[in-house]
């Protein structure tokens, strides 16, 4: 694994993920605003309840890109404390190809099919 490139990649994902989550806070800010300025009876007036969805459509992107930033800061931590590319559960080597495809990747594939059977 190089490790430069690595990092390398994993900046640019912090960064695209920053400025995603920065457009989002945005748009939350536009909404209120919005809000601010239109009829407070969302529940009668359909403009306000077009704001309330869209205010819900956004802060959940936003608490995903949220989550996609927090992501992306373990695995620079991990790659920083050498443990990068390590499964957590097992402690076997992720595979290359899966870290290239997920660089955020925790787990090898075996592992991460167990995660997800117990989060269902």
């Amino acid at each position: 694994m190089d490790e430069a490139r690595v990092r390398a990649r994993l900046d640019e994902l912090r960064r695209e993920a920053a400025a995603r989550l920065a457009a989002l806070d945005g748009q939350l800010s536009d909404i209120a605003d919005a809000r601010r300025d239109a009829n407070s009876d969302d529940e009668h007036d359909p403009e306000g309840s077009t704001l309330a969805f869209d205010r819900a459509q956004v802060s959940t992107l936003a608490a995903g890109a949220h989550r996609r930033l927090d992501e992306i800061d373990a695995a620079i931590a991990r790659l920083d404390d050498g443990t990068y590319g390590r499964c957590e559960r097992c402690g076997q080597p992720v595979p290359e190809a899966r870290l290239a495809a997920r660089p955020t990747a925790r787990f090898c594939v075996g592992c991460q099919a167990r995660v997800d059977a117990n989060d269902r």
